[in-house]
């Protein structure tokens, strides 16, 4: 029940659709996956360089659809359906709030992912990023105080 409500909502959200268009215009090849999820395989555009990534309920991957549904690759299909999630409860409004939350992530530890809420909530571990890194200097002097 809860991927239906998350597949209605991204789909009226308009975010769906706009992971489908990027899809076609990168000439990647629809395909569906688990949970409401649409796989798109086959990526070819340099940006973002991630092995995979999420634009409402799709999900975008360079590889294929089979190595994204293989059974080693679990955890990283549950990060990007909790990030299908996430689209679904922001809609469009994902995107401005998530490169927000990288520019403060990599502002504080030069990593997009370990200090980006919207990572964290997906799962650090399970999206292939560190749990955590060192604060930069000056992040570190301002935290101690």
């Amino acid at each position: 029940m809860r991927h239906r409500t998350r597949t209605f909502l991204t789909t009226i959200n308009g975010t769906t659709g706009a992971g489908l268009l990027l899809a076609l215009l990168s000439g990647a090849r629809v395909r569906r996956g688990r949970d409401g999820i649409i796989i798109a395989e086959g990526y070819r555009l340099r940006v973002p360089p991630n092995s995979c990534f999420t634009v409402g309920s799709v999900i975008l991957t360079r590889r294929t659809a089979d190595w994204l549904l293989a059974e080693e690759r679990a955890a990283l299909l549950a990060h990007e359906s909790r990030h299908a999630g996430q689209y679904a409860v922001l809609g469009p409004l994902f995107w401005p709030a998530y490169w927000l939350a990288c520019g403060w992530s990599y502002s504080l530890t030069r990593s997009y992912g370990v200090r980006n809420f919207f990572e964290r909530r997906a799962g650090l571990k399970d999206g292939g990023y560190p749990e955590d890194l060192p604060l930069r200097p000056w992040a570190a002097r301002w935290k101690r105080r």
